[in-house]
């Protein structure tokens, strides 16, 4: 047993006045896609990396893969936990890293196996449990004893946000997916369903009980959807969305049904859609001016391409809605991190916010 790590998890479980002001949960793991990627990619053979400027550039770490200017939402909601630094990715977490939580975030992945497959190399939804597996295990190792570990892990956040590139590089992509002539949109949103909730009871069988499930945002309205589908590049393209909300729909009712059915564990349901469009509808209470092109990017709308490296962004960040031709700036994720973390309305997080979760 190796004694250092024994005594970092001491100090952790301690449950000191100090300690549990400074920092909400003992650790925090993330599963996701790109929009919590931070390096996972990085040394896959994959188009679907940001280790590049301009991505980064307005992070004091600059480009580590993460697919914005600067946080994603995931950054800002291990902040609002009170974690110290950055959550470190799963491709290069050290051995004590682990005790304080894991990214396993990969972009251009999703709960299918398959999806993203044209971008090359990324790992599954169910490749990141299996990640998420042998970290249990090396704590395991760690702490020499499964009650000791299972305590530990049922403490911590684990946030999963997962389902967009199913349908973006999957189901709306028919010239590399049948799934799109083989299923009705309402079939492929509870295949999906039935395949996330198989791999969430996975993760409840390994300690997990605080889980936290984003739902998709409305990628209809994405400046790469709105440069491919929309007439005035400005009106949302309704069949994306309308798809995806079937998901986000099923979604929220599935956090009830294991709430209801899994003994000891909470899950909740965080409504980005419904915060994205909220600020789609109402920029300029937000800070925001231009919510339909990408910061950078090519084409129309900057949404044809992603940025490119060395690509000279806009000047004015915060704002843009959108970095690039699918992912939120900093300044929208800080939106979304902190209403995901405390609720402004009651149909931000559902049955309670992250903070709630957290006190449980």
């Amino acid at each position: 047993m190796n004694i250092g790590l024994v005594v970092i998890v001491a100090v952790v479980l301690w449950s000191g006045v100090a300690a549990a002001q400074a920092q909400r949960v003992p650790c925090y793991f993330i599963f996701g896609d790109s929009s919590a990627d931070n390096g996972n990619n990085n040394q896959l053979w994959s188009n679907a990396r940001a280790n590049y400027l301009p991505y980064g550039i307005d992070s004091s770490v600059g480009p580590t893969g993460r697919f914005s200017n600067g946080k994603t939402t995931v950054d800002v909601i291990a902040e609002l936990l009170g974690l110290a630094g950055f959550i470190r990715p799963y491709a290069s977490a050290g051995a004590r890293d682990i005790f304080y939580g894991v990214n396993y975030a990969s972009a251009a992945s999703g709960i299918r196996d398959e999806t993203g497959q044209q971008l090359g190399s990324r790992i599954s939804l169910r490749g990141q449990v299996q990640n998420h597996i042998r970290t249990a295990y090396q704590m395991l190792n760690s702490l020499g004893d499964v009650n000791r570990t299972l305590t530990y892990l049922g403490r911590c956040i684990y946030s999963i946000g997962v389902g967009g590139d199913d349908y973006l590089n999957n189901y709306f992509m028919p010239q590399f997916y049948p799934t799109s002539r083989q299923y009705t949109p309402e079939q492929y949103a509870n295949l999906l369903l039935q395949s996330y909730a198989q791999l969430l009871e996975v993760l409840y069988n390994y300690g997990a009980r605080k889980m936290v499930l984003f739902g998709i945002s409305p990628i209809g309205c994405t400046p790469y959807a709105l440069a491919q589908s929309s007439p005035d590049g400005r009106t949302c393209v309704e069949r994306l969305n309308s798809a995806t909300q079937l998901f986000n729909t099923g979604l929220r009712s599935l956090v009830d049904q294991l709430n209801n059915r899994i003994p000891n564990a909470r899950f909740i349901y965080v409504n980005v859609y419904g915060i994205m469009q909220n600020i789609i509808s109402n920029p300029s209470s937000f800070g925001f001016r231009v919510t339909n092109a990408g910061c950078c990017g090519v084409g129309r709308n900057n949404g044809q391409v992603t940025c490119l490296p060395l690509q000279t962004p806009c000047r004015n960040r915060n704002a843009f809605l959108f970095w690039d031709a699918f992912h939120p700036t900093e300044a929208a994720n800080t939106i979304i991190g902190r209403r995901a973390y405390n609720a402004h309305s009651a149909s931000d997080a559902y049955p309670v916010d992250i903070n709630r979760l957290a006190q449980i």
